[in-house]
C-alpha cells in the first residue's frame, strides 16, 4: 500500500551541539524532559520498552515512566507479564521516549531490576482505586476468553476490598533500568541528524560521542 503523500516527516529543530550539552545526561534528559511536559503534556513518559526472552525473542509495548533519577528509570507492571518474564530471563532491556512533534527522542539502554516492594508500595498508594483494583483483577499476558471473564473478576475484586484500603499485590511492582548508555537525538532537515550518545568509560565518568546520523 502507498503511504498518503502529505505525511509530515521533517520535525527539524535548532542544531544540537556538545558544547550545549549538559555533561551529565540526567541533567540532559531532565532539561528536555521538563521542555517536553511544558509544550506538550499528553503522555511524554509514555515510553517503548524493548524487551527480549532468554531465546532472544524480542517484543516491545508501550509503558508509562513514572519515576526517575540518576540510578535510573522505573515502570511498574504485573510480575507474570510477558516483559517481566523476558526479564528474568534475560534482564537487559532499551527504553525510547519517542518526542516525534518535538523532533527529538532519547534512548537508554542498560539492566535491569526489580525495585524495593517498600517502592512498589510507595507509587500504588498514589494510584486510583480503579488502577489499584485493575492492577488485581488482571493476569496480564495471560489469555482470556473474552472481555467479560476480565469484567467479573474486576467485580469479583471490588467486593473482596469494599470495606477498605487495597492493599499491594504481591504480583505487581516496579523495575528500574539502570543506563549503561544514553543517546540523545534531535531531528535535522535532510537527514543529517544530531546524535550524541553518553557512556560510561573505565573510571564509571561519563563520555560522549558524536553518532553519525
Amino acid at each position: 500500500m502507498k503511504l498518503p503523500g502529505n505525511l509530515k516527516e521533517d520535525f527539524s529543530q535548532g542544531a544540537l551541539d556538545a558544547d550545549t550539552l549538559s555533561k551529565d545526561p540526567f541533567e540532559q534528559f531532565e532539561r528536555w524532559f521538563s521542555e517536553i511536559c511544558e509544550i506538550d503534556p499528553d503522555a511524554p513518559n509514555a515510553v517503548s520498552l524493548a524487551t527480549a526472552s532468554g531465546l532472544g525473542v524480542p517484543s516491545v509495548r508501550t509503558v508509562l515512566m513514572k519515576i526517575y533519577d540518576v540510578n535510573g528509570f522505573v515502570f511498574f507492571t504485573n510480575y507474570g507479564s510477558r516483559k517481566a518474564k523476558d526479564l528474568e530471563e534475560n534482564p537487559r532491556a532499551a527504553m525510547l521516549f519517542p518526542w516525534v512533534r518535538q523532533g527529538r527522542q532519547v534512548i537508554v539502554r542498560g539492566p535491569v531490576s526489580r525495585i524495593a516492594t517498600s517502592e512498589s508500595l510507595k507509587y500504588f498508594l498514589t494510584r486510583s482505586r480503579g488502577s489499584q483494583l485493575g492492577a488485581w483483577a488482571s493476569d496480564q499476558s495471560s489469555i482470556i476468553s473474552a472481555r467479560g471473564v476480565l469484567e467479573s473478576k474486576l467485580e469479583e475484586v471490588k467486593q473482596r476490598f469494599s470495606a477498605g484500603e487495597v492493599p499491594l499485590p504481591s504480583f505487581w511492582g516496579g523495575y528500574r533500568l539502570e543506563p549503561e548508555s544514553m543517546e540523545f537525538w534531535q531531528s535535522q532537515s535532510d537527514r543529517l541528524h544530531d546524535r550524541f550518545e553518553y557512556t560510561r568509560d573505565a573510571n564509571g565518568d561519563w563520555v560522549i560521542a558524536r553518532l553519525s546520523p
